[in-house]
C-alpha cells in the first residue's frame, strides 16, 4: 500500500476558499460536539524560531481521519529566501495507524486560516457587513480577504500603509481591485482604517498593540498572535469585546489573549466561548447590532485535518498520484 505525496499545487487546484470554509465550519462543529480528539499544540522554541507540534483525530460531521501537522515560523525567512510559515500534513488511518499521505501544509494552513476567520465572520458579524479593515497585508491577508467573501458582502476595504512609503500595501489593494473588483483605499493612521469598519482584520506579528478603537457593532478577527508575547489588540478594547475563542488551552497560552491572561487582566471567565460552541448551536453568536464581538484565532489541528481529508479524497478518485511504499 503507498503513501501518497501532495504537493502545494495539488492542494490550491482542489481546496478553494468556498470548499475550505465549509470544511473548516464542519471541523469547528465537530469540536464543538465533541466529536473530535486535539490535544493542544506543542512548540519547539529555536533562537530565530520556532516549530509546532499539531495532532488531531475527527470522528464525526463527515469525518473519519487523524493527522499530525509540523509547521514552523521563522520571520526572519524572507531574507534567506524561504517562507515564514512552511508545513507538513501526515495523515494517518486512524483503523490502522497507516500514513495515507504526506501533504505540504503551507497552502492548507493559509487556506483554513482564512477559513477560520470567515467562519467566525458567518456567525459573529453583522449580516450586512460592508466594509473591513486590514491591518497587516500579507499572504495572510489575501486568504482572509479571499474567504471573508465567500460569507460577507464585502463592498470596501481599508488598509493601514506601516510603515510610510511601504510596498506591501499598495499591492494588496492593486489584487483586491484586480481579483476581487472592490473599493481599496490605504491609510497611514491605523484609526481610520478600524474606526467605521464592520469588519476588522488582524494579521501582524506583533508584540506591541496597534489596534486600540473600533466602532460599535465591529467584528474583530484577531489571527496574528500565534505564540506567546504576541499581541495585536490592546487590552483595553479586548476587554470592551465579547471574547470568542477557538481553544482555551492555545488562547491562553499563545493566542490574542496571552498577555492579558498572564498579567492578570483576564480570566477564563472574561471569554464567552469556543467558536465551536457557537457553530454547533450550544451558544449564540451576535446578540445585537452594537456589541463588539473578537475572535481570537490561533489555529486548530482539526482545521488541518479536516482539509487535508477532503484534499485526499478527492485525488483518491484521480487516477494519476503520485505515492511512495514506506511500509
Amino acid at each position: 500500500m503507498k503513501t501518497l505525496i501532495v504537493t502545494g499545487k495539488e492542494v490550491k487546484e482542489i481546496l478553494t476558499p468556498a470548499l475550505a470554509c465549509e470544511t473548516v465550519e464542519r471541523a469547528f462543529r465537530a469540536h464543538g460536539l465533541g466529536e473530535a480528539d486535539m490535544p493542544p499544540k506543542s512548540y519547539l522554541i529555536f533562537p530565530e524560531g520556532d516549530l509546532r507540534s499539531m495532532p488531531a483525530y475527527l470522528h464525526g460531521q463527515g469525518f473519519d481521519m487523524a493527522g499530525i501537522k509540523s509547521v514552523n515560523v521563522h520571520t526572519g525567512n524572507a531574507a534567506k529566501g524561504l517562507p515564514t510559515v512552511m508545513a507538513l500534513v501526515v495523515l494517518v488511518d486512524p483503523g490502522t495507524g497507516f500514513p495515507l499521505a504526506v501533504m505540504d501544509g503551507t497552502v492548507l494552513t493559509s487556506l483554513r486560516t482564512g477559513a477560520a476567520g470567515a467562519v467566525a465572520a458567518k456567525f459573529l458579524s453583522r449580516e450586512d457587513a460592508a466594509v473591513a479593515g486590514f491591518v497587516g497585508c500579507g499572504v495572510q491577508a489575501r486568504t482572509q480577504l479571499a474567504c471573508l467573501l465567500e460569507v460577507r458582502k464585502i463592498e470596501k476595504i481599508r488598509v493601514w500603509r506601516y510603515p510610510p512609503g511601504d510596498s506591501l500595501a499598495p499591492r494588496f489593494c492593486r489584487w483586491a481591485r484586480r481579483a476581487h473588483g472592490l473599493d481599496a483605499v490605504m491609510s497611514e493612521d491605523i484609526d481610520a482604517v478600524t474606526e467605521g469598519a464592520d469588519i476588522v482584520v488582524t494579521t501582524t506579528p506583533t508584540r506591541q498593540p496597534l489596534v486600540r478603537s473600533v466602532s460599535p457593532g465591529t467584528h474583530i478577527n484577531a489571527i496574528g498572535a500565534d505564540a506567546a508575547g504576541k499581541q495585536e489588540i490592546f487590552t483595553s478594547l479586548v476587554k470592551r469585546a465579547k471574547i470568542v475563542i477557538d481553544d482555551w488551552s492555545q488562547a491562553s497560552h499563545s493566542g490574542e489573549i496571552n498577555i492579558p491572561v498572564s498579567r492578570g487582566d483576564l480570566t477564563e471567565k472574561d471569554v464567552y466561548g469556543a467558536l465551536g460552541e457557537i457553530v454547533a448551536g450550544r451558544k449564540r453568536g451576535r446578540r445585537s447590532r452594537k456589541e463588539i464581538t473578537l475572535f481570537d484565532s490561533t489555529g486548530l489541528a482539526v482545521q488541518d485535518v479536516s482539509c487535508a481529508e477532503v484534499v485526499y479524497r478527492a485525488l483518491k478518485e484521480k487516477d494519476k498520484v503520485r505515492g511512495v511504499r514506506f511500509f
